[in-house]
């Protein structure tokens, strides 16, 4: 076990950059923060690189991170590297996975096509898990899925369920050539969610907070899909319309 005492510590610089998209990128690597989300990473222990403490805070008896690499701090270095107002003094530095169509096991699929709030991206992606999704794919323009306000919204759900990343356009072929049916959302040429039978098969394509979903995509599904608005609001949210597509389409 280490111990780190100086802010000015070239491995403490390395863990601060790592909460910019650009380091993380480069490094293939990103952290996370507080007891749930170290705790969901250690069920998999190949996610992690190495656990980093506060000095003043213990282990919980339950983890078990032998043959993990552990390095204290001081409280100075973990205020310091954290990314919340008030730290727990714990950390993961864990890898970047991305996982292939070909080693993809079920068939429903959440499409999301440029979500840009943090908060809305990872409450979509832990909704999909709690809903038994298959995977979740992140198309261009959508939020960094390791930017720390997705991971603390998600609660460790993006280490359950396979994120990928790519073209829409390209998955949504993909899906047109294994007989899978493409649902884009969209409260304009559509029709009403329940006028479509749940299946175990299907995509589900959501998108930006302010636009929707783009047109050239939108263009590509098999039908698209509204949830009729019975009060006054203009619109769903769209972790809530996900939400409730998702429980409604997937048997």
């Amino acid at each position: 076990m280490k111990f780190i005492e100086s802010i000015k510590n070239q491995q403490v610089k390395q863990w601060k950059k790592l909460l910019t998209k650009k380091e993380r990128e480069k490094t293939q690597t990103y952290l996370v923060e507080g007891f749930h989300l170290v705790e969901e990473a250690l069920k998999d222990k190949n996610n992690i690189i190495e656990i980093i403490l506060s000095e003043d805070i213990e282990i919980p008896v339950t983890w078990d991170i032998q043959q993990l690499s552990l390095t204290k701090i001081t409280s100075e270095i973990s205020k310091a590297i954290s990314d919340t107002e008030t730290t727990q003094g714990v950390f993961a530095i864990c890898k970047m996975k991305q996982p292939s169509f070909q080693t993809l096991k079920g068939k429903s699929f959440l499409l999301i096509d440029a979500v840009q709030d943090p908060g809305n991206l990872g409450t979509i992606i832990r909704t999909a898990d709690a809903a038994g999704m298959d995977a979740v794919i992140l198309g261009e323009g959508t939020v960094d899925l390791f930017n720390p306000k997705v991971l603390r919204s998600a609660q460790g759900s993006h280490f359950h369920i396979p994120v990928l990343f790519g073209r829409l356009e390209d998955w949504i072929q993909k899906f047109n050539q294994n007989q899978i049916p493409v649902y884009g959302t969209s409260l304009e040429n559509g029709v009403s969610y329940k006028q479509v039978e749940p299946s175990s098969e299907f995509a589900l394509l959501v998108g930006n907070e302010g636009n929707g979903v783009s047109m050239d995509l939108l263009s590509l599904t098999k039908n698209n899909l509204y949830i009729p608005i019975i009060g006054q609001a203009e619109s769903l949210n769209v972790a809530v319309a996900a939400g409730i597509l998702m429980y409604y389409l997937k048997v």
